[in-house]
């Protein structure tokens, strides 16, 4: 799987790039504020959700433009070509502009959800290097990115899950005591609630497997192997209990914790508390407590556990690898390992940077772009 083509217009500080590709990685190298991680954004954009920097769509168009953004690309797969185009429309005068066109192949769709079967992406940009000591939602959002690429409907079953429960808070707030009224919400909220602790647990237990796998392989290697256990109520349950059995307590939990969801103004469990803990295996000791270079190369090995499970699952397609000044905290040993890794999925990963020498190991294995003020050419 890999990007043959890619177009911008009016997009962030790019009023217009078009890009012929091979299948090689890719190197994006120029100074801060050229535009190289936007380029990678546009990218992020050819899969289901808000990108990488889930900035709200209009966010996306060019200062001075007309507040229209376009993101077009060729896909090479397996299976054929396949043409991405996404975008927001422009605005005119005061009529209200509608939400992210996407379309697939020509053909308009209802959302980008459709876009995870046919694009699998993983991405590791600077505001991560902070994912085990920051929130749990952060770790969260992690993990269901993770699943996404192994259930397509993983994002759309969550945003039902989330639907139902504002609803059933929306009650709260009203002062709506009638059991009846609550009794359909927290239905819809077990069933999807369920089902996304099972997806959960069944993609950590995969990557688990990997993680296994790696390390036997290379017990050395700069990226050490991490331990991964789920914090969550549903996800404990599901591990050793049928789903339906599952399903009934969570209704059943739901019904007896009304009063105390009542006072606190918000539903307190459920799928949307659980949290991912990520441990250093070689040290024995949360990744949280690692230093920071250790976490960075604890994190930069769960991205290519990951890439290397979805290749495996994928009869050796591997997914895009969108990687953001990935160079700027890793040692010249560690960025030469990760460089051979990349090379060895076979993986089409779009790498930024500010020195075109931190990636000299990949010099006639990667395409080589420069980008100046919005621009970018083959690098010299």
């Amino acid at each position: 799987m890999f990007i043959s083509r890619l177009t911008l217009t009016d997009f962030r500080n790019h009023a217009y790039l078009a890009l012929a590709l091979d299948a090689r990685p890719v190197v994006l190298a120029g100074p801060n504020g050229a535009g190289k991680t936007n380029v990678l954004e546009a990218v992020s954009l050819l899969t289901a959700g808000q990108g990488m920097r889930r900035a709200a769509y209009p966010e996306l168009a060019r200062v001075n433009g007309n507040g229209a953004w376009a993101v077009a690309a060729t896909l090479q797969t397996a299976l054929g070509p396949i043409d991405i185009g996404t975008g927001l429309a422009p605005t005119i005068g005061q009529t209200e502009r509608g939400g992210r066109i996407v379309r697939l192949n020509g053909e308009t769709q209802t959302g980008s959800g459709v876009l995870a079967e046919h694009v699998e992406m993983i991405w590791l940009t600077p505001a991560m290097d902070g994912l085990f000591t920051g929130a749990a939602g952060d770790r969260r959002r992690f993990l269901d990115r993770l699943v996404l690429c192994f259930d397509s409907v993983h994002a759309a079953r969550y945003g039902q899950f989330e639907r139902a429960m504002r609803q059933r808070n929306r009650l709260f707030e009203d002062g709506v005591r009638e059991p009846a009224r609550f009794a359909g919400l927290e239905a819809v909220m077990a069933e999807t609630g369920v089902a996304i602790a099972a997806a959960r647990v069944q993609a950590v237990a995969a990557l688990l497997g990997i993680i296994t796998a790696r390390r036997a392989r290379a017990p050395d290697s700069p990226f050490p192997w991490a331990t991964l256990a789920l914090d969550g109520t549903l996800e404990s349950a599901i591990a050793s209990n049928p789903a339906v059995d599952v399903e009934d307590g969570y209704v059943a939990t739901l019904a007896q914790t009304r009063e105390r969801d009542r006072a606190a103004g918000r539903t307190l469990s459920g799928p949307h508390r659980t949290d991912l803990i990520v441990g250093h295996g070689p040290k024995s000791m949360p990744a949280s407590a690692s230093s920071t270079g250790e976490q960075k190369s604890l994190l930069v090995g769960l991205i290519l556990a990951h890439a290397e499970l979805l290749r495996d699952r994928r009869d050796g397609a591997a997914p895009l690898l969108l990687l953001d000044e990935i160079a700027a905290h890793l040692d010249e040993r560690r960025r030469a390992a990760l460089f051979v890794e990349i090379l060895h999925l076979g993986s089409q990963a779009w790498m930024t940077g500010t020195d075109k020498s931190a990636f000299s190991s990949l010099l006639n294995g990667a395409n080589f772009l420069t980008v100046e003020e919005g621009r970018i050419a083959a690098a010299a």
